[in-house]
C-alpha cells in the first residue's frame, strides 16, 4: 500500500493521541470524520495499522536486561526453530536474517541469571547449532516508524485540505 500525506498525518495524530476518536482526529487534521474513518479502516484492512494495544516498556515492567542473540540453524531446520523459539517466553521477537547467522532474536529478562536460563532454553533446541549473544547496555534509538514515513515526499489528497500550521 502506498501512503499519502494524509495517511502519514493520520498515523502521526493517532500516535500522538492514541485514545483520540475519529471526530477529534478529523478536527486535528481538518478533514471530514468519514474520511478519517475510511482511512483508518483502510490502514487496518491493509495491515499498516496492526493494533491499538498499549506500548509496554519492558524495563519499567521489570525486564531490564536485554540481549540480541544470533542463531545458526541446522540446514532445513527453520520451521522447527520457529516452533522451539515461540515456546521461550523471554524471546520478544525473532527474525530470519542474512549474514553469519540464520535467526536474530531479541531477548528480555529480569536479571542476568534469567537471561542465562533463556539462553540455555534456546540452546536446547535440536536445530540450534550455535548461538552468539550480545547484551544491550542502553537504548540509543527507541523503536519508531514515523521518521521513516515522514522521510518520503508525499502529496496531500486533492479533495482534502492540509491542516493549517
Amino acid at each position: 500500500m502506498e501512503l499519502d500525506a494524509l495517511d502519514v498525518a493520520l498515523l502521526e495524530a493517532m500516535r500522538a493521541q492514541p485514545r483520540a476518536g475519529a471526530l477529534e482526529l478529523s478536527r486535528r487534521l481538518g478533514v471530514a470524520r468519514a474520511t478519517v474513518q475510511a482511512r483508518v479502516q483502510r490502514l487496518e484492512d491493509t495491515g499498516v495499522v496492526t493494533g491499538y494495544g498499549p506500548d509496554v516498556d519492558l524495563a519499567a515492567a521489570g525486564f531490564g536486561v536485554r540481549a540480541f542473540v544470533t542463531l545458526e540453524i541446522a540446514q532445513g531446520g527453520l520451521d522447527d526453530a520457529v516452533r522451539d523459539l515461540a515456546a521461550v517466553p523471554g524471546i520478544v521477537e525473532a527474525h530470519a536474517v542474512t549474514g553469519v547467522g540464520d535467526v536474530m532474536c531479541t531477548v528480555a529478562a529480569a536479571s542476568h541469571e534469567q537471561l542465562q536460563e533463556t539462553l540455555l532454553a534456546i540452546s536446547r533446541s535440536a536445530v540450534v547449532v550455535r548461538s552468539t549473544s550480545v547484551v544491550a547496555l542502553s537504548t540509543v534509538v527507541a523503536p519508531r516508524v514515523l521518521p521513516l514515513l515522514r522521510s518520503v515526499e508525499r502529496s496531500w489528497p486533492s479533495r482534502a485540505n492540509p491542516p493549517a500550521g
